[in-house]
């Protein structure tokens, strides 16, 4: 009869290692779960710059409203007839 108890304290040992140690336990479903909180914080990041270039894209799609705004922000367009004025921050 120790036998038999002596057996069975031995498997329970050996689940509970398992359980607390091996693959799967406890540890590891936690770690997985860290790392599944921060790819989605990645993701969430990502997202935000595609949906900001995604309307960047749909603006350049737009007539010619969008294109003569970057080149004038972005290098100095002046059509014929307007007056450029330069304000200098101090």
């Amino acid at each position: 009869m120790k036998w038999l108890w002596a057996i069975m304290a031995v498997m329970i040992v050996c689940l509970q290692f398992r359980l607390w140690v091996g693959e799967g336990s406890f540890a590891q479903v936690w770690q997985l779960n860290q790392q599944i909180e921060a790819q989605q914080e990645a993701n969430n990041v990502l997202k935000v710059r595609n949906d900001r270039l995604m309307a960047e894209v749909r603006n350049l799609r737009e007539p010619e409203g969008a294109i003569e705004e970057r080149a004038r922000t972005n290098m100095g367009l002046i059509r014929k007839g307007e007056t450029f004025f330069l304000v200098v921050q101090p």
